[in-house]
């Protein structure tokens, strides 16, 4: 073999891993950058597969705890990793406080829009168990009617009777 043939080879030897390595390292990038273009895309799978898993431990036989407790916080797990979104229509809330109000007859239905808008006292908290707002409206008393004094009929003077003399 002459020195240009092995030399020849040599050199494509040398091209051809050069051209694997340079594969190699493009594959190796690639598939660094997967997962964070996937995180967007797989973050509520991952979200969804965690849970399925943690309520498969609730469910199996060998959970001694409390069922029920465990699938909660297995869902309440679940809805922390869901990232929070704000909501496009911020009037959707003071819409649908006030829709709660249509069911209500007229005089009560003013009431509760005045509470709705903020109106009255409000107290408790929807943790403790409902959201508690007053309203006090003080309507002023009807005076209470006066009996209308029966008329009497006018009587006619009588003349008066002289006394009779005792004997």
């Amino acid at each position: 073999m002459t020195t240009n043939t092995l030399e020849y080879r040599m050199n494509k030897l040398l091209l051809k891993h050069v051209h694997v390595a340079g594969a190699l390292i493009l594959l190796a990038g690639a598939c660094s950058a997967l997962p964070a273009l996937a995180a967007g895309a797989s973050a509520a799978a991952q979200s969804e597969a965690r849970y399925q898993r943690d309520a498969a431990v609730c469910l199996s036989r060998r959970y001694v705890g409390d069922k029920d407790e465990c699938l909660s916080d297995a869902s309440t797990a679940r809805a922390s990793r869901e990232p929070v979104t704000i909501d496009p229509d911020p009037g959707r809330f003071a819409r649908n406080a006030l829709k709660r109000c249509e069911r209500l007859s007229e005089p009560d239905r003013g009431d509760c829009v005045s509470r709705m808008k903020g109106g009255g006292t409000t107290s408790g908290s929807v943790a403790g168990g409902g959201i508690y707002r007053e309203l006090v409206t003080r309507e002023p008393s009807a005076a209470p009617a006066v009996p209308a004094v029966p008329a009497v009929p006018a009587v006619p003077a009588v003349p008066a009777v002289p006394a009779v003399p005792a004997d």
